[in-house]
């Protein structure tokens, strides 16, 4: 009878009867792909964490370096120094534009003069050596006239010529020394004056 064999035969009659092997390599399997799974699930939490970390101290820095720029800006104290910016702005600009309608102004001037003192060079040469030179010493003390109103000293240094001109200028105190070697041509003289005025 069936009852009277070993039980240990049945059982093993019974297992090879159901045929478990594919079933158990394909547990097998599964277990081993569960496990590979895993493990790269723990590598992309291991990354992720390393990340959020790196992120987190990113954003710790950045909050410290806010916190320190709002408590070193004032805007109080960026408005005044606008404010005073733009009010320098104004009066440079006004200085400039006052400076410009009086260097047109002299410009105008010397323009007249050059031209009053193109006609008195031009005027009466005529005469013997005598005449001729009281009218020169005429022309050169009507130049010294005119440079001197315009504050233009003209100086002699060791010759005959004026080579050298001490230019002062009344609103502000100052003086130029300007010095003419002869080689440039009486309008670049005139222009170089006219400039350090």
């Amino acid at each position: 009878m069936l009852l009277d064999e070993d039980p240990a035969t049945l059982i093993q009659h019974t297992i090879g009867n159901f045929n478990i092997a594919p079933d158990k390599q394909a547990v097998a399997r599964i277990n081993e792909s569960l496990s590979t799974l895993q493990q790269a699930r723990d590598l992309r939490v291991r990354e992720s964490e390393s990340a959020l970390k790196k992120l987190s101290r990113t954003l710790t820095t950045l909050k410290n370096n806010y916190s320190e720029t709002l408590s070193t800006h004032s805007s109080t104290a960026h408005a005044s120094k606008i404010a005073t910016l733009d009010t320098q702005k104004f009066r440079i600009a006004k200085s400039a534009s006052d400076l410009e309608i009086e260097s047109e102004r002299l410009s105008s001037q010397l323009a007249d003069l050059q031209a009053r003192l193109q006609e008195l060079e031009m005027q009466g040469v005529d005469g013997g050596d005598n005449a001729r030179r009281g009218l020169v010493d005429d022309e050169i003390s009507l130049k010294l006239k005119i440079f001197s109103s315009l504050g233009i000293q003209p100086e002699k240094s060791g010759g005959v010529n004026y080579n050298k001109a001490v230019i002062s200028h009344g609103t502000q105190g100052n003086l130029n020394i300007v010095s003419f070697d002869g080689k440039a041509s009486r309008y670049f003289n005139a222009n170089y004056l006219w400039e350090a005025l």
